[in-house]
């Protein structure tokens, strides 16, 4: 018998707003998560970008998968305001989705705002320190 850990995706099942962000993870649905994030239709995900500063298709596969459900989809970028790659946001407007990308603090305030008014918002957010 094993008694080795078990690493399992991290996952929560439901959208929720975030409640905090800093230190290089999130606060939501009172539990913690170091390191950034997917907030989705299906549930928040842990999120691992290959490059935080030079975002690509693959990146964002999981956001793609779930594109009929997003309308909005919100880019936290870090710290600071960076512009999303063309060829990405070009795959993102041919999937129907309008991104924007924020600083993420700018991404979570306007997150919390869409999805109290419950609209079919979606976040890619990079964790900050």
């Amino acid at each position: 018998m094993s008694s080795g850990m078990i690493i399992r995706e991290a996952h929560f099942p439901g959208r929720a707003p975030i409640d905090a962000y800093g230190n290089g993870g999130f606060r939501f649905a009172g539990m913690s998560h170091r390191g950034s994030i997917l907030c989705l239709p299906s549930g928040i995900h842990g999120w691992q970008p290959s490059d935080p500063e030079d975002l690509r298709e693959e990146d964002l596969a999981k956001v793609l998968a779930e594109a009929v459900g997003i309308e909005v989809l919100l880019v936290g970028m870090g710290r600071d305001l960076r512009r999303l790659p063309t060829p990405l946001r070009q795959t993102l407007r041919d999937a129907g989705l309008s991104a924007d990308s924020m600083s993420t603090g700018s991404a979570v305030r306007t997150y919390n705002v869409l999805l109290a008014e419950e609209r079919a918002v979606a976040a890619a957010l990079v964790a900050v320190e």
